[in-house]
């Protein structure tokens, strides 16, 4: 109907629900017509209002075909879903869709184009740590920029109806001794942060949100050195999205004054603590434009050593979205990389 469908220069979008509450689909899901049914069977049968669905995940690849002059030369795509069928499909069945743009973790424009990368001090390109080992774009080479911003642009005009960025962020994992960039005196948040505010003046009219590491609601400045630094990543965007996983904290870690021996296990309280503990220090930050809106642990984290996890299911999940309502939130998105919910996760609709 009329009043759900707005109309700016990218066509018909969804209205933001008032409340997001959202779960995660990669490229692969959305294309997998049985998987994708049962998805918005969840939504149809409870409160879930919102998918969010990779346009480019850290694979580099944009999940569908696109026209981008720069994309169909590195040939950074590949068919995982047919977009305009799934987002024609989702909002027919009233699903607002956030866009999920993974920005500087990008192994393909990283290698296609070198001049792009982090380099190595030993020579060549930095990898990090994950797999075989990733090439990244390089956060200060602001000639990377415009490339996640066409993307986006081209998503929204699909008709996604929200962008939201990851990995907008410096590369963590490996030999950070070894990385160089095309550094200038700025500190790395202020680097993430002009990105960002340059993707609000190319894409005025979206809704923008980021992803940040849950532990920066606790950590001052940027103390993990990766250009995420809470009281200004916030300044120019609609979201933070602070992915407060229990099971990504350290083991004795200490969140608002709590401390935590085995975090997986307090999923209530990890996810409280980190959501207070924002809203007090963003409370205080000049000019905070973001509102927060937490990815929540839909997944479990076997890698832990024995006794340092738990199994998550409804139960869990239901524990971190009172969490979030507690913390005075009201929306979340629960990540789980396979796309498996549990439908009693979630209240019934109304």
């Amino acid at each position: 109907n009329d009043k759900n469908q707005s109309n700016n220069k990218y066509g018909p979008k969804i209205m933001k629900p008032d409340a997001v509450k959202a779960i995660y689909l990669t490229g692969w899901s959305a294309g997998e017509n049985k998987k994708l049914s049962n998805l918005i069977s969840i939504a149809q049968q409870t409160e879930i209002n919102s998918f969010v669905v990779d346009i480019k995940d850290d694979d580099g690849l944009v999940g569908y075909k696109s026209d981008i002059p720069l994309v169909k030369e590195i040939k950074g795509y590949t068919q995982k879903y047919d977009v305009d069928k799934v987002i024609a499909t989702l909002h027919d069945n009233g699903i607002y869709v956030i866009g999920r743009l993974v920005c500087f973790k990008d192994p393909i424009l990283s290698t296609k184009r070198t001049d792009l990368a982090v380099k190595n001090s030993s020579g060549g390109l930095w990898k990090d740590n994950y797999g075989k080992g990733k090439t990244w774009l390089d956060p200060y080479n602001k000639t990377s920029w415009p490339y996640l911003i066409d993307i986006a642009k081209e998503a929204l005009e699909k008709g996604f109806d929200e962008i939201q960025f990851d990995y907008v962020r410096f590369p963590n994992d490996g030999d950070k001794k070894a990385m160089v960039f095309n550094a200038t005196d700025k500190k790395k948040y202020e680097v993430i942060n002009d990105f960002l505010a340059y993707a609000k003046s190319e894409l005025p009219e979206a809704i923008i949100s980021a992803d940040v590491f849950g532990i920066i609601c606790e950590s001052p400045d940027d103390t993990e050195d990766i250009g995420q630094y809470l009281e200004i990543i916030g300044k120019d965007i609609d979201y933070i999205s602070p992915m407060v996983y229990p099971s990504h904290y350290a083991s004795g870690q200490i969140v608002n004054n709590v401390k935590f021996p085995k975090p997986d296990l307090e999923p209530y309280s990890v996810v409280y603590n980190s959501l207070l503990k924002a809203k007090s220090r963003i409370k205080s930050a000049k000019n905070y434009k973001a509102d927060i809106r937490p990815y929540l642990q839909g997944f479990t984290a076997s890698w832990l050593r024995s006794g340092n996890y738990q199994t998550y299911g409804a139960k869990q999940i239901k524990e971190q979205i009172k969490a979030v309502i507690d913390a005075g939130y009201d929306e979340w998105i629960i990540w789980d990389p396979t796309n498996k919910y549990p439908v009693d996760a979630f209240n019934k609709k109304q």
